[in-house]
Order: structure tokens, then C-alpha cells, then sequence
């Protein structure tokens, strides 16, 4: 069987009367990307710095890299955390060398490395700038790069995507797929599903400090089957009974349903209705958002699984 490269079990931290996590456990596997979600607040950044040894748990088991963390360890790990960790009054390029130096490399390796991350992530041109003097968009590129240079074994990003506009987002996209074409392991902690479904095999979801769901993304998509609904029509299709949520998807209406609502249930509903008109109707493999959105709101399991 393979050995986990992090695990984390029954984790439990608190802040004076603050309970941040209340129960998280998951495993992440050599070589994947493996997504960790929820909403803001809901205890995953507080996790992954229990698992990376900022924060001492109250409760729980560790491994990371085949056991307890150390020093050595920390120099096989890129975090890029949620808030930006540069120096702000310092020049971009001696930052991203300072920081290189903090995790062994030596200053040769450092002028090596360097030059091809600056051009490609377009930074280049901008290293003699202080980091204040570059966009939100730019920096989080700079974190990028500082996050990578190293060459880690496991690499752990917090909202990796803030500030990156589409085509940025795209370039940081294609890196961590070749992070992990390199055999690297990435934890994607986010709440942007959309990412996560592009990206990740595996995910856990934690909500009010416990994990809440976790495995395989397209089983928890199957097991969630039946609860969305897509709709090709014309008239009101909002604020329908038994619905959580209505959103037009490429003009058509996808529709996620409640707890114990049935497709059938809602048809009936809209049939009923004056100035409706449906041409298309048909249940619908529930998005990442979808089970979210059910799980957030006290929906853990769907009902016929």
C-alpha cells in the first residue's frame, strides 16, 4: 500500500474560547493534486499549518514525508500561504533570493534557477522593483516563484489563484499540473470549486471545523446524482420550492435542489406555472458548487445514497 506523503488525523486546535477545528482528517498520496475546500472560515488554512508545524494541535496525529516534521522536512516543502508573505519596501529579486537561501539553496543554484522563473511568469522585467510597487496579480506571481524554486517535494497553496486575472490564472493552472507531472504532491486549499474540479482528483471538505467530505471527486459527484437538474426554457425559473439555488448556465437554467425535493417535485412545479414554456428537462451530474452549496448549508449526505 502507499505511504501517504501528509496525513492528518482527528485534528482539533482552538484560540482561547475559539474552536477553529473541531475534527479534520484526510490523507494526500504521492503525485496528486488533492483539494482541500470550504468556506472561509471553516478551519482549512488553520489545518494545513497544524500539518506543516506553525500551529500545535490540541488533538490528533501528523505525518508529512513519512513521519514527524523537522527541519530537514520544511526545506522539502513550498507553502504559499493565503496572506502575501514578501517583504514589501524590498526589491523583488533579492527577496526571492533571500527566500531560496532559507530553504538550502546555494546562491549559484539560486542565479540559475531564477532568470526562467522571472521570464516566464513575466516578472522579468520587474525584479529591480520593490515588491509594493507591483500589482496583487504580480505579487502572487512572486509567490509563485517563491513557493517553486526550491524544487519541493510537497507543495501546499493557500488560494493560490487570488489576484491572478484569467490568463495568469491559466499559467498558474499549467504549473501545478506540471508540479505534478514532475511527481510533486500539491494540496489546493480553496473555495473555488471550479479550480479544484479542473485540478483535483481527490478532495476533502471541511465545514465548521470538521471534514464533512472526502474521497474521489467523481464519486461524490454519483452519490450526489439526481439533486440538480438542467433546464433549456423560457419564463421564471426563480424562487421555485425545493430549490437552493437557480443560475443560468450557456442560457440554460441549472437548478440545485433541497433536501427532499425530487426532480419530479420541481417539474411538477413549473408546469404549473404561468408563462413557462420547457423545452428540455433532465437531471444533471451535480458540479463541485452544487454539493457545496448542500453540504454548507447542513446537507451532508444526499438523501438516496
Amino acid at each position: 500500500m502507499t505511504t501517504p506523503t501528509a496525513m492528518v488525523s482527528h485534528l482539533s486546535k482552538s484560540f482561547g474560547a475559539v474552536r477553529a477545528v473541531e475534527d479534520v482528517s484526510f490523507e494526500v498520496y504521492p503525485g496528486e493534486i488533492f483539494g482541500l475546500l470550504g468556506p472561509n472560515g471553516a478551519g482549512k488554512t488553520t489545518s494545513i499549518r497544524m500539518m506543516l508545524d506553525i500551529f500545535t494541535p490540541d488533538r490528533g496525529e501528523i505525518s508529512v514525508l513519512g513521519g514527524k516534521m523537522d527541519e530537514a522536512k520544511k526545506n522539502r516543502i513550498g507553502y504559499l500561504p493565503e496572506e502575501r508573505g514578501l517583504y514589501k519596501d524590498l526589491k523583488l529579486e533579492p527577496t526571492l533570493i533571500f527566500m531560496a537561501r532559507l530553504k538550502g539553496l546555494s546562491d549559484a543554484e539560486v542565479k540559475r534557477r531564477l532568470p526562467d522563473w522571472l521570464k516566464r511568469l513575466d516578472l522579468y522585467d520587474h525584479r529591480h522593483k520593490k515588491i509594493q510597487e507591483l500589482s496583487k496579480g504580480m505579487q502572487q506571481k512572486a509567490q509563485v516563484i517563491a513557493t517553486l524554486l526550491h524544487e519541493p517535494d510537497l507543495v501546499v497553496i493557500d488560494e493560490a489563484f487570488s489576484g491572478l486575472d484569467p490568463v495568469n490564472t491559466r499559467l498558474v493552472e499549467v504549473i501545478i499540473r506540471e508540479q505534478q507531472a514532475a511527481g510533486k504532491t500539491i494540496i489546493m486549499s480553496t473555495h473555488q470549486m471550479h479550480q479544484v474540479e479542473a485540478l483535483c482528483n481527490r478532495i476533502a471538505l471541511i465545514n465548521k471545523g470538521n471534514t464533512v467530505l472526502y474521497g474521489e471527486v467523481d464519486q461524490i459527484k454519483r452519490n450526489f446524482a439526481g439533486n440538480a437538474v438542467t433546464i433549456t426554457g423560457q419564463g421564471d425559473f426563480l424562487n421555485v420550492p425545493g430549490v437552493l439555488e437557480a443560475r443560468q448556465v450557456n442560457g440554460d437554467w441549472h437548478l440545485s435542489l433541497a433536501s427532499g425535493a425530487s426532480p419530479q417535485d420541481v417539474l411538477r412545479t413549473l408546469t404549473a406555472r404561468d408563462g413557462i414554456k420547457i423545452e428540455r428537462f433532465e437531471i444533471a451530474e451535480p458540479s463541485l458548487d452544487d454539493i457545496f452549496i448542500w453540504t454548507v448549508q447542513g446537507r451532508q449526505e444526499p438523501d438516496h445514497a
